[in-house]
């Protein structure tokens, strides 16, 4: 069992996306642990460009893959992406907007709160 978590505002971490499944533990959350390497805590809603940066850096999220139960991404969709991945994708000016009551607090190790503020999807 995964213990609750807070997002980057200091709240309950809420969830990114059910439709697709995502997060580390497929449970629709950006929760973090232990065997999550890529500390997929960033929650995210995917743009066309975003898609494109990272195809290009070797992390295709828009191809399916029906072995992993992967529908693949399209631009709209809710994503916890590897905070490392969103930080580089900042710095190259291409960042997907971001869910701050989905996105985990530990995202504040990768990136400055001010910095997720200014790439928030309005709600």
């Amino acid at each position: 069992m995964v213990r609750e978590a807070s997002n980057v505002l200091g709240g309950k971490l809420e969830t990114c996306c059910t439709s697709p499944i995502t997060g580390f533990y497929r449970d629709g959350k950006c929760n973090t642990g232990g065997g999550d390497m890529g500390a997929h805590i960033v929650c995210a809603q995917m743009t066309e460009e975003f898609l494109n940066y990272t195809k290009l850096r070797g992390n295709d999220l828009s191809t399916p893959v029906p072995a992993f139960n992967f529908p693949g991404l399209k631009p709209g969709d809710r994503w916890c992406l590897c905070a490392s991945r969103w930080k580089e994708a900042l710095d190259a000016g291409v960042a997907p907007p971001v869910v701050l009551p989905a996105t985990h607090a530990s995202a504040l190790e990768y990136a400055s709160l001010n910095e997720l503020k200014q790439n928030a999807l309005e709600l």
